[in-house]
């Protein structure tokens, strides 16, 4: 337990003044975004692009990689936040990252992972591996889904309708990452009230996983 501790201890790192946190978040990101979110500084330079929120008790929040991957196993893997959260101690400030993926295989079985460590690249690995413990079957119509469903999470409620064909996924950020995970081409969808990334993930999988088939409609 103690080889443990110690090695959960040295994977957080601890600043004195945030001069120093500022320069060891620069040296996290900086190999981890030239892999993995090759577009991300385009995506926040851009129009409409999300540059981050400053201040709040979890720092600044990092925008979602555009990125998806096919492995070899056939799944699709996307990341759709990386958020930097800290914690105050007597001996400083602990530093961390949390990861928010969407992994799926694109025939309607998609799962998601929340992840948290001292790199980004562990973050991301943690995160994937609760995504694919955790993958469920959804309910499909073709390339759509059966039926309209509310989904809800806290504070935050996604609306879901099937579409026909050549609509394409009337959705952004963590919705979109959920559908393209679960194969879904066709469908209108509306998030209300909360933007959260990790509850309008949550609010998603809760109407997607409430989704009848057409045997049980009839």
């Amino acid at each position: 337990m103690k080889d443990i501790k110690k090695n959960e201890e040295s994977e957080e790192k601890i600043v004195k003044n945030v001069a120093q946190a500022e320069q060891i978040l620069e040296e996290e990101l900086a190999p981890v975004a030239a892999e993995v979110v090759p577009e991300a500084g385009k995506a926040a330079a851009g129009p409409g692009g999300f540059r981050g929120r400053k201040g709040g008790k979890g720092g600044e929040r990092r925008p979602a990689p555009k990125k998806s991957s096919l492995t070899d196993s056939g799944l699709i893997e996307k990341v759709v936040s990386i958020n930097r959260v800290s914690k105050t101690t007597k001996g400083g400030t602990r530093l961390a990252f949390s990861a928010l993926v969407v992994v799926g295989d694109g025939k309607g079985k998609v799962g998601y992972g929340l992840g948290k460590a001292g790199e980004v690249a562990t973050a991301i690995k943690k995160s994937l591996a609760a995504a694919k413990k955790q993958m469920i079957i959804i309910n499909r119509r073709g390339t759509t889904i059966t039926h309209e469903i509310l989904g809800q999470c806290g504070s935050a409620s996604v609306l879901l309708k099937p579409a026909s064909e050549g609509t394409g996924v009337i959705a952004a950020g963590a919705v979109r990452a959920v559908c393209d995970g679960a194969g879904i081409s066709n469908i209108l969808t509306k998030c209300h009230r909360s933007n959260n990334p990790i509850n309008v993930v949550k609010a998603t999988f809760d109407g997607l996983s409430r989704l009848k088939s057409i045997k049980e409609k009839l």
